[in-house]
């Protein structure tokens, strides 16, 4: 599988949860919810797009934590996000989560940087992660994201 790299990022390089506005309050950020007043159509089937893709997903503690509260509660099966989510599995990189419940997910063991690269040779398209700040790092420093996502055709 390929690994893509999805990320909400602001100008000034905040990359948080970008959601509701109670979501990820974490650091005394007190923007929840940013993205929602810019968001459009286009914008909108770019992420589907990007979902439509997916084989599976690797997501850090603080990604799974906030997407495991909202998105199994989103039971419709036309909703390109939450089929995607509910259904494929999830590898979850975390040194303090003793279980993840939601369906279909696995916590990674000790040396994440060895694990991803064990998952990237199983068979699918994207292996994708979706926010996962701290987790990204971890990535690109060991040189492991084949793609960074892009939501316009003006990124390079």
């Amino acid at each position: 599988m390929r690994l893509t790299l999805h990320q909400f990022l602001t100008l000034d390089g905040v990359s948080q949860a970008p959601g509701g506005p109670d979501e990820d309050r974490e650091g005394g950020f007190g923007h929840g919810g940013w993205q929602t007043p810019y968001r459009d159509p286009e914008g909108g089937a770019t992420v589907a797009g990007w979902f439509g893709q997916a084989s599976a997903f690797l997501l850090g503690r603080k990604t799974y934590e906030n997407f495991s509260t909202s998105w199994p509660a989103v039971t419709d099966p036309a909703n390109p996000i939450a089929s995607k989510l509910n259904a494929l599995p999830k590898y979850v990189a975390s040194t303090t989560l003793a279980s993840a419940d939601w369906h279909n997910s696995s916590l990674l063991g000790g040396d994440v940087a060895a694990e991803v690269a064990k998952l990237k040779e199983l068979p699918g398209d994207e292996l994708q992660v979706h926010g996962s700040g701290e987790l990204a790092q971890t990535l690109i420093e060991h040189d492991l994201i084949d793609e960074y996502a892009c939501s316009t055709s003006r990124c390079t």
